[in-house]
């Protein structure tokens, strides 16, 4: 039985791109693999048929030798496409149409020549002030990085010529070599697996297709980023070879210390020194917030240690836009450099209460009846 036409059996048109035939070849590989079709032997057949057609068509040399004498081009012991015969797998097909989606595969394109790869991707660390990464500003950045060469447009090719399709290997970007009775694949000697060679490189890039330069780029910083936080910045990171896309940026963000406040995720901490007389007596006091200065009421008897809640003064979360607390630790700070007269008012102060300690000081007190105990305990 005659064979049907390899461009009718993918559906495509003979002058169809390579990219239009691995779309037409994936579309129907998808839909007619064996394993989708357990049992029915129409669609086995068609995938083989598919397969085969797709195997001669991705490939320059075999396309151009259909194109010219259509199958005969493969008979008499050929290299056709229905050499393999087989159902092939998943892997086959994602290996060679999903290779130039994803940068990767086994090669991918025609006659399994290697696709120049993709930029690294790169990583800037930005150290912020605590101020920067809970309210959000745009900062530039300077990130020397390898970038698209202009006068080759990225080819690596002098600018009105191009590359050249490998003597060596013929564009397959590998070669067989003979040990014995093996027969070895290797990547070309002559392109480097690349399957065409540059024979007048660009004088700028020296034919990588690339050049180093320093960027400088703008940063758009969310308001409520943290440490370890990151901002990726799609294709901004090294410019591949040859043409090939570039990586991406991805920008850390590192929050400095700040010299009143500490962060814990969403909730800022600082420490408030008050004096013993507002301490014991109560009173208003300032505390320090982000946003400006606010009024924290003491009350009367407040001792060294006590936490202040102030709701809705901490960080509003990058993620969820919920907004943490602000906690103020009060301190006591012990009076310095008294003179005489506020020595002997301090002393006259103590007099007066000492007939009350556990009265006026129930803390101290108690610590000294515990520490009574624990020796009375160790004699007993």
């Amino acid at each position: 039985m005659s064979k049907r036409d390899y461009y009718e059996v993918l559906g495509v048109s003979k002058d169809a791109s390579e990219r239009d035939i691995k779309k037409a070849y994936k579309r129907l590989a998808m839909k007619l693999h064996p394993d989708r079709n357990a049992g029915d032997k129409a669609k086995e057949e068609q995938f083989k048929e598919v397969k085969e057609a797709y195997e001669v068509l991705n490939d320059d040399q075999k396309r151009a030798a259909y194109d010219q004498y259509g199958h005969a081009a493969f008979q008499q012991g050929g290299h056709g496409g229905g050499g393999h015969g087989g159902q092939g797998d998943f892997g086959d097909i994602f290996g060679d149409v999903f290779g130039d989606i994803f940068g990767g595969g086994r090669g991918g394109g025609r006659g399994g020549q290697s696709r120049a790869r993709r930029g690294s991707d790169l990583r800037y660390n930005l150290d912020l002030t605590l101020e920067e990464a809970v309210k959000g500003k745009t900062l530039e950045i300077k990130v020397p990085t390898f970038v698209s060469c202009d006068p080759c447009d990225g080819s690596g090719a002098k600018k009105g010529t191009s590359a050249k399709t490998c003597s060596t290997c013929h564009g397959h970007g590998q070669v067989q070599m003979r040990q014995g009775l093996f027969a070895v694949q290797q990547t070309c000697p002559t392109c480097s697996g690349k399957g065409k060679v540059i024979t007048d490189p660009c004088p700028s890039c020296r034919g990588q297709g690339r050049v180093e330069k320093t960027k400088t780029l703008s940063v758009k910083i969310p308001p409520g980023v943290d440490t370890g936080d990151r901002i990726r910045l799609s294709g901004e990171g090294e410019a591949g070879e040859h043409g090939a896309p570039a990586g991406d940026l991805y920008v850390q963000a590192n929050v400095k210390d700040h010299h009143i406040f500490v962060r814990d995720e969403n909730h800022l901490y600082c420490e408030v020194p008050i004096s013993f007389t507002t301490a014991a007596l109560g009173g208003d006091i300032e505390v320090p917030t982000l946003e400006g200065k606010v009024k924290l009421k003491v009350p009367k008897e407040t001792q060294t240690g006590k936490m202040f809640r102030l709701r809705g003064k901490g960080v509003k979360s990058v993620r969820s836009h919920s907004t943490g607390d602000l906690m103020c630790k009060v301190v006591i700070e012990t009076p310095v450099s008294l003179s005489g007269d506020q020595a002997d008012l301090l002393r006259q102060l103590e007099e007066k209460m000492g007939k009350s300690t556990s009265k006026h000081s129930p803390k101290e007190t108690g610590f000294f009846d515990g520490v009574k105990k624990f020796f009375d305990d160790l004699k007993s």
